[in-house]
């Protein structure tokens, strides 16, 4: 393969669009990696989002997901909430209307070299490309609190991105510690699918079911793309003031449609709670003590703990030409006002990019705004 003028490492959202709009600029791209492979094996069949449909992921504003549902005579009114699936068929709805190609292939090693980038592939090939957009799925980024999975046996817990197939625990009692979407909305699937019991445990109030409101963020992703460096130029306090309004809309509240599958006898909650300590009982279950001096006896649990940036755990980063001159704050890469990290040439976005441009780019609503910040200053430089 000759070399390109922008590699994309990653078929996710961020990852197409950013394809997308190489295309629709002239800029030669190549793309690396299945269409939403995160999203097809670590999300469970059943699932819904918490978008709407106005949030698509083509920077142009053309093949929308509400023009997707006009194609198959869908009204919007009839896919809320939106099911996973429904998703994933507009995303290869979008590919193909756009003739978006994908090399079905992953990166083993990034390299900087003269000129721009050596990108060593899985199956032994290297391409060269001048500029790297690189889109870490969540999958480097899951969270094991350590404080928490010192106190777990190895082998009895796993992480919701990858316990998606609830078929083995069929039967089974399990302990869900999380108590975010992510902990009811699995509670709901593993019960439905034959869970005998599930028990979330969670430090906080139980979040109210009650509908998010995602209008207001609308208008400060038009302001991102508008301004450049809008978001890290805000007074400290209203930057922590959009923080604290979008963790209660995406952590404070669940959404109605759920309550009804939560309210049954063999979910128990129990908020203001965290492990004190899980013994392996003689039968083989899980003892385990919750603070306030509840103890559940369980088979399995799951760490519904979300994510947490930390660029160190991108396995192809180089760690000899990439992560000694890739400037980090606790985690997050340190990004310019088009996503460029402080290695030329190299642009991160995604839950990446949340540090430096605001919460919005860790939900599909930021695709649009980033591959159009992002291909425009590759287009610049590449004049």
């Amino acid at each position: 393969m000759p070399t390109k003028q922008v590699l994309i490492i990653g078929a996710g959202p961020y990852g197409l669009a950013c394809a997308a709009q190489a295309k629709y600029l002239g800029i030669d791209y190549a793309v690396l990696g299945a269409p939403l492979e995160f999203w097809q094996h670590s999300m469970p069949d059943g699932m819904f989002l918490r978008a709407g449909s106005t949030w698509h992921i083509d920077p142009a504003g053309i093949y929308t997901l509400n023009r997707f549902l006009d194609s198959k005579g869908l009204r919007p009114e009839q896919i809320d909430p939106l099911p996973v699936g429904l998703f994933i068929e507009y995303v290869d709805w979008f590919v193909k209307k756009l003739g978006l190609d994908t090399i079905p292939s992953y990166v083993r090693r990034l390299e900087r070299c003269e000129g721009g980038f050596d990108v060593f592939l899985d199956k032994g090939e290297m391409v060269t490309a001048r500029n790297v957009v690189a889109t870490p799925g969540l999958s480097f980024f899951r969270h094991h609190p350590a404080d928490l999975v010192s106190k777990l046996p190895p082998g009895r817990y796993t992480h919701t991105c990858t316990m998606v197939n609830f078929e083995p625990l069929e039967g089974l009692h399990c302990l869900i510690i999380g108590g975010g979407q992510s902990a009811f909305e699995w509670a709901a699937l593993m019960t439905e699918a034959g869970v005998a019991e599930v028990h979330l445990s969670y430090r906080h109030d139980t979040p109210q079911f009650i509908p998010s409101d995602w209008a207001w963020v609308d208008p400060l992703m038009e302001m991102a793309a508008a301004v450049r460096g809008w978001f890290r130029h805000l007074p400290a306090a209203e930057r922590e003031s959009i923080e604290k309004r979008f963790r209660i809309e995406s952590r404070l509240k669940l959404e109605p449609w759920l309550a009804p599958r939560i309210r049954k006898p063999s979910i128990n909650l129990w908020p203001h709670t965290s492990v004190e300590s899980c013994k392996v009982s003689s039968n083989g279950k899980l003892s385990v003590r919750l603070s306030g001096g509840t103890t559940v006896a369980v088979d399995h649990i799951i760490l519904a703990t979300g994510y947490r940036v930390n660029v160190q755990q991108v396995s192809y980063l180089s760690s000899t030409s990439i992560l000694p001159r890739l400037k980090t704050h606790d985690g997050f890469p340190a990004l310019d006002e088009d996503f460029q990290t402080s290695v030329p040439g190299l642009f991160l976005t995604g839950l990446a990019a949340t540090r430096d441009f605001g919460p919005f780019y860790g939900f599909v609503r930021g695709c649009p705004t980033a591959a159009r910040m992002i291909m425009e200053r590759i287009r610049t430089g590449l004049k």
